[in-house]
């Protein structure tokens, strides 16, 4: 028997210079010092490793556990025995003395061979393994012309573990390994390992073995069929075992181990047996204790997995527009375009549909007030036929009246576009509409103010011009081509950015705005610069005429009314920006009611007030007193 190895390599008396390392070829070996690895001369290689062995020590090991109380193994004296000689060598890493817990100020090697850190569970491990290759040498039927060795590791730590594969891994006889391209060629000392214990040394000892593939699958094993102990032992075509076991559990909470078996597992039929009564738990009254990595989610919580283990997850609440599937519970899938979702969801619902209907108490209110307007205005337009001839309509533009009252009640048919359910009809109408009928009176209302201040204030000074506008029709020529330039906007709008009735579903999670585009084209803001244009022009030419005689001075009025339209655009634009509701609609069709309301009030509505209530100031003589009165104030100045 050869010298105990305690997981410790043996000591060089010179460190190598590490600039002295020359390039590495294709089959290169290294030699260690110290946990330095250097190059050296190349070895021969070894016979293929024999995983069959490793597999029936595996095996012996699990079964010879139990027998191991029988050889005494539970003695804390040590074995001088820690290696064996053979055709075929097993290396077994196993903590015969326990780790190194107190805190370090650096890396350092663990000492195995401490005083007080003897492991007799480990100990019972490296026992078992023992017995397990002896039983296996003395049988003539299981490995004949076979000698198995064994080189046992104590792996009291990461730092052991470590030092015990690199001497696992070197070239028999040497402390040399050799780094090859096809590692599969690649013969080390042992042809495989059992153990460790661990998790964290068996993960260090894997990353070290894995590059060299210790141990491989052996082809021949699934023809293996021996008796062991009266049980027959075979591996199917994966070289897994084919046996049948006994379930045992251990108890250690008395001075010394015991066992019993409480359940078995049979292949032929697969069976599994388990007496549940004999489990003895280690919680309070023998209670079972909770085996997960995290606790179950909350409802609309998905099972986010962290790492590689499924059992491992955080809980992510689902946000809104998504649900948890149960069929799916570690994603939050999206719902559907017709359906929203509140936050921790775990269904989608219908969203609902609203728009602005006729049978709202809004949608009355608005209904009413335009109908109202529609009736005032053929009303005015009756008055104003009745009174052709009079003053008060021949001044206020005679035949150029019925034009004007004509685009208001355009403008306001448009505004009934606004209530309902969107349709294709409503939504090319609505807005051009409006915006055409606004534009018609605003420029009637433009040239009759300018008209007016020509005639009293530019008239005498530039005769020609004026002889010229009058007999050209120069305001009705201003008035079409001012309202066919509207018109022509209007066409391009419909014809290039078609106002479309639209399901809008981002301004709301759990509804479906039913609009049109028009507001968000191109052709409504030019629309709506355009008629402001000619409002800035129809102030710019009441605002001269502020001087003119009382019954043809239309400067407050037309400011007023103007001010009115300012004013309600502006309350407009504010509130769309600020809210994006079902209620959109009719504050559009507000502010539009608005305009032409002030409009028609503040230009008709004095005209109406004296035909019906002053006629003594809608005659003749009335108006000649005025207009004399204006000549001799600015004769005096």
């Amino acid at each position: 028997m050869q010298k105990p190895h305690s997981g410790h390599l043996e000591r060089e008396n010179q460190v190598p210079d590490p600039t002295a390392v020359p390039p590495l070829r294709k089959s290169t070996c290294l030699t260690w010092s110290e946990g330095a690895a250097w190059p050296c001369p190349a070895q021969d290689r070894l016979a293929s490793m024999l995983l069959q062995a490793a597999r029936l020590v595996g095996l012996q090991l699990s079964l010879s556990l139990s027998c191991c109380w029988a050889f005494s193994c539970h003695s804390t004296e040590s074995s001088p025995d820690f290696s064996l000689p053979g055709d075929y060598l097993l290396a077994g890493l196993f903590p015969i003395h326990s780790d190194y817990l107190e805190v370090r100020s650096r890396p350092m090697v663990t000492l195995c061979d401490r005083s007080n850190s003897f492991n007799s569970h480990g100990y019972h491990l490296f026992q078992a393994m023992r017995f397990s290759i002896e039983e296996i040498n003395n049988s003539t039927a299981l490995l004949p012309n076979v000698t198995l060795g064994y080189e046992l590791y104590d792996v009291c730590s990461e730092s052991a573990s470590v030092y015990a594969m690199l001497r696992i891994l070197s070239v028999p006889g040497t402390h040399h390994i050799e780094i090859q391209g096809d590692t599969s060629r690649y013969s080390p000392t042992a042809v495989a390992v059992i153990g460790p214990s661990s998790t964290n040394h068996a993960t260090a000892a894997a990353s070290m073995l894995s590059p060299f593939l210790v141990p491989l699958l052996l082809e021949q094993i699934h023809k293996v069929n021996f008796l062991l102990h009266e049980d027959v032992v075979t591996f199917n075509d994966n070289g897994d075992p084919l046996s049948s076991y006994d379930i045992i559990a251990w108890d250690w909470s008395g001075p010394k181990w015991t066992f019993q078996v409480i359940g078995s597992s049979r292949w032929s039929p697969v069976r599994l047996d388990i007496n549940k009564t004999k489990i003895q738990w280690h919680g309070k009254d023998n209670q079972v204790p909770t085996s997960v990595c995290s606790s179950n989610c909350l409802e609309g919580h998905a099972q986010v997995i962290v790492g590689v283990h499924h059992c491992c997850f955080e809980c992510v609440p689902c946000e809104a527009g998504t649900f948890l599937n149960k069929s799916d519970p570690h994603r939050c899938q999206p719902c559907g375009k017709e359906e929203w979702a509140p936050k921790r969801s775990q269904t989608c619902f219908p969203r609902t549909v609203v728009f602005l209907a006729w049978h709202e108490p809004v949608s009355w209110v608005l209904l009413a007030a335009n109908t109202l307007l529609l009736l005032v205005v053929v009303g005015t337009a009756g008055l104003f036929a009745w009174h052709l001839e009079t003053p008060v309509v021949r001044s206020a533009g005679g035949k150029l009246c019925f034009l004007m009252l004509g685009s208001l009640a355009v403008g306001s048919c448009g505004l009934y576009g606004f209530l309902g359910k969107p349709t294709l009809i409503m939504c090319l109408l609505r807005q051009t509409l409006f915006a055409l009928g606004l534009a018609i009176f605003l420029s009637c209302l433009t040239i009759r103010s300018f008209q007016l201040v020509f005639i009293f204030k530019f008239s005498a000074k530039l005769p020609i011009f004026y002889r010229a506008w009058v007999q050209h029709h120069g305001a009705g020529l201003f008035v079409v081509i001012s309202s066919t330039a509207q018109l022509l906007i209007c066409l391009t709008w419909l014809a290039v950015w078609t106002p479309l009735p639209t399901r809008e579903y981002q301004r709301f999670p759990q509804l479906v705005m039913l609009d049109c585009t028009e507001a968000k084209s191109l052709g409504f803001v030019l629309a709506f610069i355009y008629n402001s244009l000619l409002s800035v022009s129809t102030f710019a030419c009441s605002y001269l005429g502020k001087d003119l005689p009382e019954n043809y001075n239309e400067a407050k009025c037309v400011t007023f009314s103007l001010l009115l339209n300012f004013v309600s655009w502006i309350a407009f634009f504010t509130t769309a920006s600020v809210y994006q509701g079902k209620y959109l609609p009719a504050v559009t069709m507000l502010a539009a009611l608005s305009c032409l309301s002030g409009g028609f009030s503040g230009y008709f509505l004095p005209k109406c007030y004296v035909i019906l209530c002053r006629p003594d100031l809608n005659s003749t003589a009335y108006f000649q007193a005025s207009i004399q009165e204006y000549t001799r104030r600015c004769s005096s100045t």
